[in-house]
């Protein structure tokens, strides 16, 4: 069975490989695969989410369905290597999928693997995978108020000082070290809040797992995006940067072609 695993995660821990292969199913092939225990499939670049079947409101104050799909990002915005997901990292139910008895951390370990850092679900989502690293970056337009939204930010913030470093438990019984910090992001919107977070994981056999996550969430007027881009070892910063500063001027200008159209 092992020798049938996607070529591009040989190099896995087999207690990590062994994760994807339950949450999956069996014998199936790895890789970009949705296991059947994951969050709810992430749409791709070609095949969107369902849209929402309300609309704009009276008031203007919500984005139509056709302004919410316009305003994710592509691959063309972050280039090449970046494609169109082929579905869920094999490392969100391997090491993403975790409890903890550490204070308020358990909330933020949720909000990681289910994709709901602005506490909720996405109106609209994107998928994309980097090629070359085996990163996978997942962007959301959120679908709440923008109080909602400041108080997940300021929730957001409060993370580097109450859960600097814990421990957590998968669901093979692995124990992980995860660490958060926070992290810089460009000045674009009305509010932001950055993290990175860490998750390092050594089994009884002394296979490790180092899985690094790059968090962003931004407000710009009554709207905002979060999206997280994590791998196994080091992510690429600069598709970070990139798609909080694109993200943000694709909202701003989304907005401000609908009111021209008014």
């Amino acid at each position: 069975m092992i020798d049938a695993i996607h070529p591009r995660l040989r190099g896995l821990p087999l207690w990590l490989t062994v994760a994807g292969l339950l949450g999956f199913g069996g014998c199936a092939a790895l890789g970009l695969k949705h296991p059947a225990t994951a969050p709810q499939p992430l749409p791709t670049i070609d095949k969107q989410a369902p849209a929402p079947k309300s609309s704009k409101r009276a008031d203007g104050s919500t984005l139509t369905d056709a302004q919410a799909q316009a305003a994710l990002i592509t691959q063309t915005d972050l280039g090449a290597p970046w494609t169109p997901t082929s579905g869920a990292a094999t490392w969100r139910d391997g090491l993403l999928k975790a409890t903890t008895e550490a204070g308020d951390c358990q909330p933020l370990l949720d909000a990681l693997y289910t994709d709901e850092l602005l506490g909720g679900p996405a109106r609209v989502a994107v998928g994309l995978d980097d090629a070359d690293t085996d990163a996978q970056l997942r962007y959301q337009i959120a679908a709440r108020r923008p109080s909602d939204v400041d108080a997940a930010l300021k929730w957001l913030a409060a993370m580097p000082a109450q859960c600097a470093r814990f421990t957590a438990t998968t669901e093979l019984g692995v124990v992980e070290d995860v660490q958060v910090t926070d992290a810089p992001l460009p000045e674009v919107g009305d509010a932001r809040q950055g993290l990175h977070i860490s998750v390092a994981a050594l089994d009884q056999d002394g296979q490790e797992a180092l899985l690094s996550l790059d968090v962003a969430a931004v407000r710009v007027g009554e709207d905002a995006f979060a999206f997280t881009n994590g791998g196994l070892g080091d992510v690429p910063n600069d598709a970070t940067q990139a798609a909080v500063q694109v993200g943000a001027l694709r909202l701003a200008d989304v907005r401000r072609q609908g009111r021209a159209q008014v």
